[in-house]
């Protein structure tokens, strides 16, 4: 957290200018970088070094202990176990495909047997829980050509549906990304997406979309909230893509037969996407819970991260920009672009979810969405500040080498800039 200056300051002037400097300076470095088109070409041999740099960095330093499976996809060596396998399916890294799938086995099978012990409950979390390293283990048997391993893993994933569907089967918040059933949601997606079948059945999914609508409501309802849907993760009403309205909502977004089959839900979370488009601040962030609405954070302290604030919220925006083909929702995006050129280079690390490669992320999204090379320019902008001597002094994550915290999510960062046309954040791709 920010830690306030001395008031020990001749002036009020003087003392806010020091103030806003040292806060800035704590959150994000301070965008000095050439924007487009003044920005100098990196060719794609000098991105495709970095990325092997990182990769082999990772190989080097994290180990595959029990220990190091804790945290799922989101801060464990199943993360890693999927960096390795999503870059070993793209073209530029064809050459050494087998090797990054043998390293995303290595790290894969002590990541399975850590997530056997956990509870049925605990399971179906995807990117904390076990069912997110079935769902990417089962995506790495089928590369490997393991077709019953890969079978019984996407049996697994599927069995976990009937656990979520109880409207409260997780007591501290049943719907959000990471342990509850939009994630799950997120699976389905992804596995429907790579499978081409219905790996959960279409009904059963429906039913669990329609329970996550019915608990959106119920929240609402008794609370008296000003958004039709509404939902809270340990009593606390987040905005965010991590734990909050706006991940739920991309997901409810996601299955767009669901919409057509029920109209009156589609206008309930349009509802729910404008209430949250309404919140936007004027400098393009979103807050980042709902006490924040009434008692915002100085604009000093605000969080521009992809867990809370603008670079997550804004891959919301761009699925209702893609539904409903509404120019506000595509404002919001580029708004949200405009703020993470200015903020996003942030101190806490190299990562996805609070670091500069999630950054980076929202240029990418914004160049699949326009076209327009200011933002692919602005991506490998940020690539290259991640290899500056300035970088050096930004914070060490806990986790350094994992997919959300660390370097293995910069490592599919800097693979996507290789395919921009394609790029997307992992499990989070809205097209």
């Amino acid at each position: 957290m920010i830690k306030l200056l001395t008031r020990k300051l001749r002036t009020a002037s003087n003392f806010f200018r020091s103030f806003n400097s040292m806060a800035q300076a704590k959150r994000y470095f301070i965008n000095n970088l050439p924007d487009y088109p003044g920005g100098e070409a990196i060719p794609k041999s000098q991105i495709e070094k970095w990325c092997w740099d990182v990769i082999n960095c990772i190989a080097s330093r994290q180990g595959k202990s029990p220990s190091d499976c804790d945290g799922g996809l989101y801060v464990g060596i199943a993360g890693v176990a999927y960096m390795n396998y999503y870059i070993s399916t793209l073209p530029h890294f064809a050459d050494r495909k087998n090797e990054l799938l043998k390293s995303a086995e290595s790290y894969l099978y002590p990541s399975l047997s850590y997530a056997e012990k956990s509870s049925r409950r605990d399971k179906v979390g995807f990117l904390l829980g076990a069912s997110g390293v079935y769902a990417v283990a089962a995506l790495i048997m089928a590369e490997l050509g393991r077709e019953k391993e890969c079978l019984q893993l996407l049996e697994k994933y599927a069995s976990l549906v009937d656990v979520c569907l109880p409207i409260n089967f997780f007591g501290h918040g049943s719907d959000e990304l990471l342990v509850g059933r939009a994630g799950y949601m997120c699976g389905i997606l992804l596995l429907n997406s790579k499978f081409k079948r219905e790996i959960v059945t279409k009904e059963k999914t429906y039913e669990l979309w329609n329970v996550m609508i019915q608990s959106g409501k119920e929240y609402a309802r008794r609370h008296r909230s000003q958004s039709p849907l509404m939902y809270a993760y340990y009593d606390t009403e987040y905005l965010g893509a991590a734990h909050g309205l706006s991940g739920i909502l991309q997901m409810l977004l996601s299955f767009p037969e669901f919409l057509s089959r029920n109209p009156e839900a589609e206008q309930t979370i349009k509802g729910a996407v404008d209430f949250m488009l309404n919140l936007q601040t004027a400098n393009g962030n979103f807050p980042c819970a709902m006490d924040e609405v009434t008692h915002p954070r100085p604009e000093r302290e605000e969080l521009v991260h992809w867990c809370h604030g603008a670079p997550g919220v804004i891959y919301l925006m761009a699925k209702a920009f893609l539904i409903w083909k509404e120019d506000k929702y595509l404002k919001s995006c580029l708004r949200c672009g405009e703020l993470v050129w200015r903020k996003g280079l942030l101190r806490k690390g190299p990562g996805i979810c609070h670091g500069v490669a999630g950054s980076g992320y929202v240029f990418l999204l914004l160049y699949r969405l326009t076209g327009e090379p200011i933002h692919l320019q602005r991506a490998i902008q940020f690539a290259s500040f991640m290899f500056t001597d300035e970088f050096k002094s930004a914070r060490t994550p806990d986790s350094p080498y994992s997919l959300y915290e660390g370097f293995a999510g910069t490592a599919c960062y800097l693979a996507d800039l290789l395919q921009p046309e394609k790029a997307e954040f992992p499990f989070f791709n809205v097209f």
